[in-house]
């Protein structure tokens, strides 16, 4: 895609806000919580999945409170496990008309950690979890740890996924195309996420700091750009934190940009190739 390309209504700046709404497998645990002391080596640490249950059992509902209040949309990333553990939740999702993605079965289900068959059976297994639980169709993937595999986007393609966003290399979406199917690589930016604010204990309002900053600088270079903003319902799920997330969707409102999904983003590239 060409920076001199122009979002709709001539807008030159987009905003996405993603919502990770997370889940571990069976027996398995977080690699990270609010505990800084680790537990010795395998032993099962259910704090971490106690703490990680949060998003799913109470934050996502926190924020889905705040984009109904802003009248915002999101793209929500969903572990296949969620439709399992919580289909309630991923329906409030989809009757809120939010995006539901697909985020692989679990998080600790990687791509890079699979072999072709194990993967496409991975992928088929989550958009029938996702979709009974939503009721409607799920057009996008972005694994855990944006990590795919040398096939991902290739077997996503070939299941009739729009678009995937497991690339960093771009600062704008752009075509894939394999077996002649095209589908969209949509980057996603890591510069206003909650993720690092919780790893080295920064404040929440930090992260409102940082889409400012963001939004000052794309206003100045007036290239066309997205502003990824993320967070993960376990953690800026609590109150703290869905306080400034929604700070930051009500800035976002006023700024003039265009708020969109990712597959409004994915139409868009699709429309405009």
């Amino acid at each position: 895609m060409d920076k001199q390309m122009i979002w709709p209504e001539n807008k030159k700046i987009a905003v996405v806000f993603n919502v990770c709404v997370e889940a571990w497998s069976d027996g398995k645990a977080p690699g990270i919580s609010p505990m800084g002391n680790p537990l010795p080596s395998g032993v099962l640490d259910n704090m971490a999945i106690s703490w990680a249950s949060y998003g799913y059992k109470e934050g996502i509902y926190r924020l889905l409170d705040g984009f109904a209040k802003h009248g915002l949309k999101a793209s929500m990333m969903v572990n296949g496990i969620v439709a399992e553990r919580a289909p309630e939740a991923v329906k409030a999702i989809a009757m809120g008309g939010h995006e539901v993605l697909s985020h692989s079965y679990s998080m600790d289900v990687i791509p890079a950690l699979l072999d072709e068959a194990e993967e496409k059976k991975n992928i088929q297994r989550c958009l029938e979890l996702l979709e009974n639980a939503s009721g409607q169709q799920v057009k996008g993937w972005l694994s855990p740890r944006g990590t795919p595999s040398p096939n991902t986007g290739r077997l996503l393609s070939d299941a009739g996924f729009k678009w995937y966003g497991d690339v960093f290399d771009r600062d704008l979406p752009y075509l894939q195309e394999f077996n002649g199917k095209k589908i969209v690589a949509i980057p996603l930016g890591t510069d206003v996420n909650d993720m690092p604010f919780m790893k080295y204990g920064a404040p929440p309002k930090q992260m409102l700091e940082s889409f400012m900053q963001n939004l000052e600088v794309a206003n100045a270079s007036g290239e066309t750009c997205i502003i990824d903003v993320t967070s993960h319902a376990h953690i800026f799920g609590r109150p703290r934190g869905a306080y400034f997330y929604a700070q930051i969707m009500a800035e976002a409102a006023r700024s003039g940009a265009w708020v969109a999904t990712r597959s409004q983003i994915a139409d868009h590239v699709l429309a405009s190739a």
